[in-house]
């Protein structure tokens, strides 16, 4: 796993997160993420697929495929709640709906909270932006990438999906 850093308009040292993602021999790509440290303030929603998961702790994988303009959003929440949504091109949601359905599974000790999360993906070359939202139980959110490429977080900026899978 990567440590992700939060944005720096939203600073955070009551805990850390930590993200990973790799390609299954199926094409299938596994995404994981870890929270570690003061849990007990970090707020959890409820189970199943919704929307606006990133207006709580949620965490979030972004994918496009080497050359195109189009990417596809996976949001995963701890509660087990997610979402896939596909974007024609920078914040310009695809008219075709993505049917995708993640496989999640949620682990939450005393100082740690794992996230898995799979999605059939196919074979092609990728770029991979891992991204986190933690709120805790006053509001505040923190947010978390492997690069924050402009000064407001901004998960969908194409400079922010470093992991590169063959």
């Amino acid at each position: 796993m990567i440590p992700l850093v939060p944005h720096p308009s939203t600073p955070e040292d009551a805990f850390g997160v930590a993200a990973g993602v790799e390609r299954e021999a199926s094409g299938t790509l596994r995404f994981a993420y870890r929270v570690v440290g003061a849990l007990e303030d970090v707020r959890v929603a409820p189970s199943g697929r919704a929307d606006r998961l990133w207006e709580h702790t949620c965490f979030e994988a972004f994918v496009v495929v080497e050359g195109e303009a189009g990417y596809v959003e996976l949001n995963i929440a701890p509660s087990g709640e997610w979402a896939v949504y596909g974007f024609a091109r920078y914040r310009e949601r695809s008219a075709v709906a993505v049917d995708a359905v993640p496989s999640v599974e949620v682990a939450r000790g005393a100082e740690s909270l794992d996230v898995v999360a799979t999605l059939p993906f196919g074979a092609a070359a990728v770029r991979v932006g891992l991204t986190a939202v933690v709120e805790r139980t006053d509001g505040r959110r923190s947010y978390w990438a492997l690069r924050h490429p402009a000064r407001a977080p901004d998960f969908h900026h194409a400079d922010g999906f470093v992991i590169r899978l063959p």
